[in-house]
């Protein structure tokens, strides 16, 4: 009896598997590859039938890849990175550094403190692109989801390698226009609070006002400091914000000096095998040289 030749997997079903598990759907798959969910779904049915075992378990929630199918996706983002080194080492001076850097932060990280680094980046490398994901969960460096990450935390992931940009300072604000106007207002437990809301329950801002002011019920609660910063600013109540923001804002008024209870830091953060990418190596290096902190 002859046995079945084993199936030869490609670069192209490798790249097919790691677009998959990453985005965990046909369709996030598809948009990763610049094809459509049915060409991934005919591209996995060839590769199980070829393998003879199933790279993902179907569920409500999405695709889930097995551990086959995990091992594979390791071996796909190391083709990733050659591939990655490959295409930097041929590129021409430094001066035209180009591709696409994926930076992850939270919208208030990326208003008040990359995006303003970033501008000065536009002149000297052109050919950078960037696609900036916000939002309060840390994407995985390790999958790609992101190049660079830059994050309030005072515990970076062991596996990711970065460097301290400094303290991040915060303080309690109200409106210039609103009616408390100094600290003995705030005793007042009448007052109302803007704050963070469930999703961020271990936020510095909320555990030092727990712990100062526990009967304190906040009467908005918001998804994100950069949203708490406007509702404060309109007059809706008082709220811990950060300096590097709320110093810029005319129509805020600092009822405190710097909280350092409530301090955190920022960290910038990349991925080992990225960090000699020289399109992540050049942004890494601007943004540790142009973001500062008051």
């Amino acid at each position: 009896m002859i046995a079945k030749p084993q199936y030869a997997l490609t670069p192209s079903d490798l790249e097919v598997l790691l677009a998959l598990a990453r985005g965990g759907s046909l369709a996030r798959a598809g948009e990763r590859l610049g094809a459509d969910g049915s060409t991934v779904f005919r591209a996995l049915q060839r590769m199980e039938r070829g393998l003879g075992q199933r790279l993902f378990e179907r569920s409500r929630s999405g695709y889930i890849a097995t551990e086959l199918a995990t091992q594979l996706a390791e071996h796909a983002e190391q083709m990733e990175a050659t591939l990655e080194a490959a295409r930097a080492s041929v590129e021409a001076a430094p001066a035209q550094t180009s591709g696409t850097v994926r930076i992850s932060s939270t919208d208030t990280v990326l208003h008040g403190l990359i995006a303003p680094a970033l501008k000065p980046l536009k002149a000297s490398h052109p050919l950078l692109n960037f696609d900036l994901h916000t939002g309060n969960e840390l994407i995985s460096l390790t999958r790609r989801d992101a190049d660079l990450a830059v994050r309030a935390t005072k515990r970076p992931p062991q596996h990711l390698v970065g460097r301290q940009l400094g303290p991040i300072r915060v303080a309690l604000y109200t409106a210039k226009r609103g009616g408390v106007r100094d600290w003995a207002d705030v005793q007042n437990e009448r007052i109302d609070w803007v704050a963070p809301d469930e999703a961020l329950p271990e936020h510095p801002s909320v555990l030092w006002r727990k712990r100062h002011f526990p009967k304190v019920k906040p009467r908005y609660q918001v998804g994100s400091i950069l949203s708490a910063l406007e509702l404060v600013a309109l007059g809706l109540g008082v709220g811990v914000l950060p300096l590097f923001l709320a110093e810029e804002r005319r129509d805020l008024l600092r009822l405190s000096e710097p909280l350092d209870e409530a301090e955190t830091e920022l960290w910038l953060l990349t991925h080992p095998e990225s960090r000699h990418l020289r399109r992540v190596a050049t942004v890494y290096a601007h943004l540790a040289e142009h973001i500062q902190l008051r």
